[in-house]
C-alpha cells in the first residue's frame, strides 16, 4: 500500500480538520496515510527550514503551512514554485519528491469555491495582507473584482500586496467609507479564531454590502459572518476554502483525481 506521509506547520493548529480530510480522500484512494502536526505556538526553537530539511530526507511526500508561514514557505520553494502560482507571495503545500515544487492551494481553492457561489466580486475591501491574503488578493483580481482595497496593521505589507496583486492599499482609518459602499467584505485575519476572538471589521460598518467571505474555518460561524448574515449578506464561508483547499492538496500530493462522491463526506468535516 502506497503511503502519503505529511504533516502541517503553523501556530495553534490542534483543531485543524486536514488529517481527517486527507484521511477520507487517502482511504478512498487506498492510501495508507502518516500526518503530523507541528504546532509551533507549543514547541521551543522551532526551525522551520531544518523541520522541512529533515522531512525530505526522511522520504516524506511534502508539507503543508499555514499561518504565520506562509511566506516563509514562499522562500523555501524559491524557484520550485509551480507556474500557476509562481507570482504568489505565499505558499501553502511544498511537495517534495520527484522535486521540491511549491502550491498554493489557498488561491486554487478559493478560485473554485468563489465560483461555485455564482457570485461576481465587484468592489472588495479586504482586511489583512499577511499569508493567506497573498492568495485571495490575486485571485480576486482573476475572478473579475473591479476595486480591491487592502488594509491591514502593517501599511507597508498592505502596499507591497497591493502593488503585486493589482489592488491598492488603503489606510485601516481611511477604510470606513469603502466599506459602507462595498460589494464584498473579505477578511483575511486570524480574528475570528478561537485563539484571536473578534471581529476586522466594525459591527457598524456590515450591512448593504452583498456578500462576505471570512478566511477563518474553525469556527466556521466567525462573530463576522454571523453579523454579515444577520444584515443579509451572501456568506462565503473558510470551510467553503477548506475543502477546496483540502482536495487540491491530495491532488497536489498524489497526483491523484477525487471524485464527486467524496464531498459529501469532507461536508461532515464542518465545524460548528
Amino acid at each position: 500500500m502506497t503511503t502519503l506521509r505529511a504533516g502541517l506547520i503553523g501556530e495553534h493548529i490542534s483543531r485543524t480538520r486536514l488529517p481527517k480530510a486527507l484521511q477520507i480522500m487517502c482511504d478512498q484512494a487506498g492510501w495508507a496515510l502518516e500526518f503530523t502536526l507541528f504546532d509551533t505556538a507549543h514547541i521551543d526553537g522551532f526551525d522551520f527550514d531544518d523541520t522541512l530539511n529533515l522531512a525530505r530526507q526522511d522520504g516524506w511526500t511534502g508539507m503543508t503551512v499555514t499561518h504565520p508561514f506562509k511566506t516563509e514557505a514562499r522562500r523555501y520553494a524559491g524557484p520550485g514554485m509551480a507556474p500557476e502560482v509562481v507570482h504568489l507571495g505565499a505558499c501553502n503545500t511544498l511537495v517534495f519528491a520527484p522535486h521540491l515544487t511549491g502550491q498554493n492551494t489557498d488561491y486554487t481553492g478559493f478560485l473554485a469555491a468563489f465560483a461555485a457561489q455564482g457570485q461576481t466580486p465587484g468592489r472588495v475591501v479586504m482586511m489583512g495582507a499577511g499569508g493567506v491574503a497573498q492568495a485571495l488578493a490575486p485571485a480576486l483580481i482573476e475572478l473579475g473584482a473591479s476595486d480591491l482595497a487592502i488594509c491591514d496593521t502593517d501599511p507597508a505589507r498592505a502596499r507591497a500586496l497591493a502593488h503585486g496583486s493589482g489592488g491598492r492599499a488603503v489606510a485601516m482609518d481611511a477604510a470606513a467609507d469603502l466599506i459602507r459602499t462595498a460589494d464584498g467584505l473579505v477578511n483575511a485575519t486570524p480574528l475570528g479564531m478561537a485563539e484571536y476572538p473578534g471581529s476586522a471589521f466594525a459591527p457598524d460598518l456590515i450591512g448593504g454590502q452583498t456578500w462576505a467571505f471570512d478566511a477563518v474555518y474553525t469556527p466556521t460561524n466567525t462573530d463576522f459572518l454571523i453579523r454579515a448574515g444577520r444584515a443579509g449578506l451572501h456568506c462565503i464561508t473558510g470551510f467553503d476554502l477548506f475543502r477546496a483547499m483540502a482536495v487540491r492538496t491530495f491532488e497536489a500530493y498524489t497526483g491523484l483525481g477525487v471524485p464527486q462522491v467524496i464531498l459529501p463526506h469532507l461536508d461532515a468535516l464542518k465545524p460548528d
